[in-house]
């Protein structure tokens, strides 16, 4: 087992240094408007990774931090995996790709460093008030970052276990092999938070039962006061605190009525489950990957491919999907630039996961290579296509 991992890393990293800022390799590779990473190895096993731009600024940001999951180098030791599919802007997802994993990172040292679901739910409140702090900060020179938020969706592997958190839509799924008939089964682990679900929209109705028009359907999508599609979120300080629902705040954004309680909320939905010997691997992405393909086609993808290249194999075929709907070519669509590529697909984040039960069951006293990787990680000059930093 060790002969072959020593192999897999000279292979996959190129005798890079761990520290994945340093050298090409170690940063992803650029092509036009896709960035990615295709192999990599974490505490618990494989990864890989990919993000193609369609907005003019890329609202989605990503990472994947292995190692020591407390302040201190003795561990515990595990993997974290960030997806953050931002909207309105940069703003949010930007913050939380800076903040969160720090605080992830503080709240397992000060409970004697156990993970657990309320070290989690305190990263996700402590990023959400540093926001705010920010927001109240810039909002008498940008009052416009009070409509910037961002989808949130996390999954943490440490100790054999696997605590997956999510705000908005963004959507974690594991594939499960079935050792009867051979097959890979797609489960899906996190809980979403769109309008266009009917439970979320139940929800809404019973937490606001005075407000009739708490989600509203326009222009045939179901919208949280006929604004936003996602009810949970990091940022979007304009539906939380009716102090930045005024002027000089866009006039599109603001409420005709002032609200007493937060419209939206950043409460994440939480699972914790042991990892088991027939759990393969996880693919984390972002709403512009499930937009375009289901659980079990991206599962299928994964499972009959090689493992090097997963991720952007599943933005190719999100892509390809988003081309046939519009009746044109693949590769036509790759020649759109960034801004006007939105009106064919979203930002699109994949990260695909794949665990070795061997690493995994040494729980967390396992210090294997330390990683820290954002996608788009490429630094490149201001006029490029590159995803933004």
């Amino acid at each position: 087992m060790f002969a072959e991992f020593m192999n897999f890393l000279r292979a996959c990293w190129q005798q890079q240094p761990s520290d994945a800022s340093v050298g090409s390799d170690a940063v992803g590779k650029q092509d036009g408007l896709l960035w990615y990473k295709d192999c990599g190895w974490h505490v618990n096993g494989e990864f890989s990774m990919a993000v193609v731009q369609a907005n003019s600024l890329l609202e989605d940001q990503c990472q994947i931090e292995s190692g020591s999951l407390s302040s201190l180098e003795s561990g515990p030791y595990g993997t974290f995996v960030g997806v953050y599919d931002g909207h309105g802007g940069p703003e949010t997802s930007r913050y939380i790709n800076d903040h969160l994993f720090q605080h992830l990172k503080t709240g397992f040292s000060s409970e004697q460093h156990s993970m657990s679901a309320d070290v989690l739910r305190k990263a996700y409140q402590a990023t959400e008030e540093g926001f705010f702090s920010l927001v109240t900060k810039q909002w008498p020179m940008k009052p416009q970052i009070a409509a910037v938020g961002s989808c949130c969706l996390v999954g943490v592997i440490c100790g054999g276990m696997l605590y997956v958190a999510n705000v908005g839509d963004s959507r974690v799924v594991l594939g499960k092999h079935v050792k009867a008939t051979g097959e890979v089964l797609a489960v899906q682990l996190s809980a979403e938070h769109n309008a266009g679900i009917e439970s979320v929209r139940k929800e809404l109705q019973s937490t606001h039962p005075e407000d009739s028009q708490i989600v509203v359907l326009k222009h045939n999508v179901w919208r949280v006061k006929g604004l936003i599609q996602v009810s949970r979120s990091i940022g979007d300080a304009y539906l939380k605190r009716s102090e930045f629902n005024r002027e000089p705040l866009y006039a599109k954004f603001r409420l005709r009525e002032p609200f007493k309680k937060p419209i939206l909320s950043s409460e994440p939905s939480i699972s914790v489950q042991p990892l088991q010997p027939h759990d393969q691997f996880l693919i984390f992405a972002s709403d512009g990957l499930w937009e375009h393909l289901s659980n079990q086609e991206a599962v299928d993808i994964v499972h009959s491919n090689p493992r090097n290249g997963s991720a952007r194999r599943l933005v190719k075929a999100a892509l390809q999907e988003a081309a046939k709907k519009r009746e044109m070519r693949y590769s036509d669509l790759k020649k759109i630039d960034r801004g006007v590529r939105r009106h064919f697909h979203d930002d699109i984040t994949v990260i695909v996961v794949f665990l070795d039960l061997n690493l995994v069951s040494r729980a967390s006293s396992y210090r294997g290579p330390s990683l820290s990787l954002r996608g788009g990680g490429v630094t490149v000059p201001g006029n490029s296509l590159a995803p933004c930093a």
